[in-house]
């Protein structure tokens, strides 16, 4: 059973997911900090450079946001025909010109060093479906492995999406009627044509035209069919905003539970739980450990034997220690909604076949996030490669 707490203190928003008491995600909003992933605008080109086949567009922030040829030029699923396959061969100032008004969703924010990235693929994400009105092909989730249902879905989805356009069917679809699909994508096409829809004049750009919801209407909209089954809330505003989105949502069997005298955190051990998660080091059970460090181009996670020295042979050993750490590895990943480039040191194995089931368990364990991970393999240095898209810029 999931259970969502949104504990609010001095004007910061912690929200935990936990299954069966363990906190298994956990997040933080305030005002302080300024979102714009998932914002839609019509911003204005600033700068094009050829020598990168990029431009930056203005879209009202202190930096202005990157935006890359690939997104930019139509996307197909095409493998002969997809530009994007050959993308030197295009010359970005036939697309883009300074001045010129651009329609785009902010795929990633700002850091402190650098502007947000921007897209002119736009997603616009429901409960069962993500509509691409820019794109023209219709994808499944690939957690959505049964061949009979995959078909069912991508044939129902196919009849109604228009023509140069198309969308993802997430995992919350299994075993939805067409009526359910309908009205999604409907709210999803309602909200497009108003975004097109939008009238503005060259000298008031750039426009906010879609502002993307908060954090917590994001999660719920996530989480809500996966065996949510209780809110916790301390704060009337944040409580009157979920019964707003479930009601919405049209979900009925979440309980909504508000105290504003309470402070949740000293539910299941809340507290303990959120500040074990914030550590450098995590044991395992066995008695090694992983460390994690993340820097600005990647994050590097170390697997070490600790106090674990076995009974047996050194590869046995060591096959024990790195099949925990993927575990724990997988966990970790989700709970601190680390994303990008992922490098992970096991130690040493000599042996193919532990290295094809150390790389099996982790894909297993890994089945269990909400967010696309991706296991590139192993490097000519051991290191293995992932990928993972983070939920929520924190």
């Amino acid at each position: 059973m999931k259970e969502l707490i949104v504990n609010v203190k001095d004007d910061v928003e912690n929200i935990f997911l936990l299954e069966d008491g363990i906190l298994i995600e956990k997040y933080e909003d305030s005002n302080y900090k300024k979102r714009l992933e998932g914002n839609i605008y019509i911003g204005k080109v600033q700068n094009v450079i050829p020598g990168l086949q990029a431009a930056f567009v203005n879209v009202g922030e202190n930096k202005n946001a990157f935006i890359h040829l690939k997104d930019i030029l139509p996307k197909n699923d095409s493998k002969i025909d997809n530009p994007l396959n050959n993308i030197e061969d295009f010359d970005i100032k036939k697309y883009v010109k300074i001045g010129m008004p651009l329609l785009v969703e902010i795929k990633r924010d700002a850091t402190c060093k650098k502007g947000s990235r921007a897209s002119t693929h736009i997603n616009l994400a429901g409960r069962y479906l993500v509509y691409m009105p820019n794109s023209t092909f219709i994808t499944l989730s690939q957690k959505i492995e049964d061949e009979k249902e995959r078909k069912r879905l991508y044939d129902i989805v196919e009849s109604f999406v228009p023509e140069g356009s198309g969308a993802i069917v997430r995992t919350s679809a299994i075993g939805k009627s067409e009526k359910e699909l309908k009205k999604d994508f409907d709210k999803l096409s309602e909200k497009w044509d108003s975004i097109v829809n939008t009238k503005f004049s060259g000298d008031k750009l750039p426009i906010l035209v879609h502002k993307t919801n908060d954090l917590l209407n994001k999660l719920l909209l996530d989480l809500v069919d996966f065996d949510l089954k209780r809110i916790y809330v301390n704060t009337k505003s944040v409580y009157d905003n979920v019964l707003e989105i479930l009601k919405d949502l049209d979900v009925e069997n979440i309980e909504v539970i508000y105290n504003e005298k309470e402070d949740f955190t000293s539910l299941y051990n809340l507290q303990k739980q959120k500040e074990d998660a914030e550590n450098r080091k995590v044991w395992l059970k066995c008695g090694g450990f992983i460390t994690i460090d993340k820097t600005e181009a990647l994050t590097a996670i170390d697997v070490n034997s600790g106090k674990y020295i076995g009974k047996e042979k050194l590869e046995d050993t060591v096959f024990t220690v790195n099949k925990e750490a993927s575990i724990e590895i997988a966990k970790q990943l989700k709970l601190r909604d680390i994303g990008g480039i992922i490098i992970i040191d096991y130690i040493d194995m000599h042996n193919d076949k532990n290295k094809e089931n150390t790389i099996k368990i982790l894909e297993e364990e890994i089945k269990k996030d909400r967010s696309k991970v991706q296991i590139e393999g192993f490097t000519k240095l051991n290191l293995l490669e992932i990928t993972r898209k983070h939920i929520c810029s924190n």
